[in-house]
């Protein structure tokens, strides 16, 4: 049985040799396609699976030649690993998909994050057709990872949008915001996007703020995650805050401070039927509160 993720949240695990120095160079991709393996993504974001959801990743000459809009991923060892969109894939009758959510928490972490790195590029792409300045439709080069546009030659990157993501304590207590969309009970850290020329430390202060009116003090950042759904990164911090009476805007139905049993008995899994649920393990969320509750956050 393959291993299962070791990070400790999803999409850092095992990540593949992205091998920038390869994307321009043909002859060499066309030599890891000839042994390589593919991801194949399907318009909703989903990867090829087997009967049983595991990835179904097909030696890459099984779907033909290396096609223009295969996206190459990068190296496991010497072996190729490449993605493409289903509606290009040589395939009779389509197999079933995972989605990634789902992916982060059944599939072994190299695989989970080879198909977050994926689906991320092939959602950029998807999406970013056409020139954001002339309208021109895009050629696409450098193993799918940079959109030109042959009207005005302005270049196009794929798009990582940064979010910062805060356990905030009062030094007893740690507050928990829900959004209405979530299920019942659930409740995380406080999250939100940073605005241009604005420094992480000056986002958590106004983020944390803005969703709850509760005054932070002090941060220090922690660690990251990328978070495709579709193009974050999250970026996670602790912070240090005021008790001040959380008060929340238009993007939390709820803020409230949680103290040390209700957070414990959560992590435990015994809560009940009426108490606190958390964010689930594949997250940085949760990764926050875990150090929080153990003191090392």
């Amino acid at each position: 049985m393959t291993a299962r993720r070791t990070a400790p949240f999803a999409f850092i695990d095992a990540p593949l040799d992205r091998a920038e120095h390869l994307r321009d160079d043909a002859a060499a991709l066309a030599r890891l396609w000839s042994d390589g393996r593919v991801l194949v993504v399907d318009a909703e974001g989903r990867a090829w699976a087997d009967d049983q959801g595991q990835l179904l990743a097909p030696p890459c000459t099984s779907l033909g030649p290396m096609p223009a809009d295969a996206l190459f991923l990068g190296l496991r060892g010497d072996q190729g690993w490449f993605a493409m969109p289903a509606a290009s894939a040589v395939e009779s009758g389509e197999p079933p998909g995972v989605d990634l959510r789902t992916a982060a928490g059944q599939w072994p972490g190299f695989e989970a994050t080879a198909f977050a790195q994926a689906r991320a590029v092939l959602h950029w792409r998807a999406r970013h057709r056409h020139c954001g300045a002339c309208g021109t439709t895009l050629a696409f080069a450098r193993a799918g990872w940079l959109g030109r546009c042959p009207g005005c030659a302005l270049e196009h990157y794929p798009r990582t949008d940064p979010a910062v993501i805060v356990a905030v304590s009062d030094g007893a207590r740690l507050l928990l915001g829900r959004s209405p969309a979530w299920p019942p009970r659930r409740y995380s850290v406080l999250a939100g996007f940073v605005e241009p020329g604005e420094s992480l430390e000056q986002t958590v202060v106004r983020e944390v703020f803005e969703e709850s009116a509760v005054r932070v003090r002090s941060c220090r950042y922690l660690g990251s995650q990328p978070w495709p759904f579709p193009s974050s990164l999250m970026l996670g911090f602790a912070a240090d805050a005021e008790p001040d009476v959380p008060r929340c805007n238009d993007e939390l139905e709820d803020a409230r401070w949680f103290d040390r049993d209700e957070v414990g008995a959560a992590l435990r899994g015994e809560s009940g039927d009426d108490g606190l649920l958390l964010s689930p393990s594949i997250s940085i969320s949760r990764w926050l509160i875990e150090g929080w509750y153990a003191g090392t956050g």
